[in-house]
């Protein structure tokens, strides 16, 4: 088994990107993903996902030229946890997709 992810959805803030000494880049960003079911009421249910997604080097540049919020992409990537200690000392942990291919859904311009 290969650790895999494919989303798609739409970007729920404007990419941040920041620049690293010697021309490194990396984009962050949210993606929402929506599913609707029926409840046993029958009644239509939407359940929004939120992702927190990571984009390095070239990925990273095409995300700052294109990406916008509200834009939809589809990603592929691989799922990875970390963790820090907040400023009071609390450890807090993160689940994050990190971007290898990313498509771009719908009109440039959108």
């Amino acid at each position: 088994m290969k650790n895999k992810v494919q989303l798609i959805g739409h970007v729920g803030n404007e990419p941040e990107i920041k620049n690293f000494d010697g021309g490194k880049k990396v984009a962050n960003l949210t993606l929402a993903t929506n599913e609707s079911y029926r409840n046993d009421k029958g009644d239509k249910v939407e359940q929004t996902e939120w992702h927190k997604v990571v984009a390095w080097g070239k990925t990273a540049e095409l995300i700052e030229k294109y990406v916008t919020k509200g834009k939809e992409v589809a990603i592929e990537g691989k799922l990875t946890h970390r963790s820090y200690e907040d400023k009071n000392g609390e450890k807090r942990y993160i689940t994050e997709v990190i971007v290898n291919e990313i498509l771009l859904m719908g009109k440039l311009n959108q």
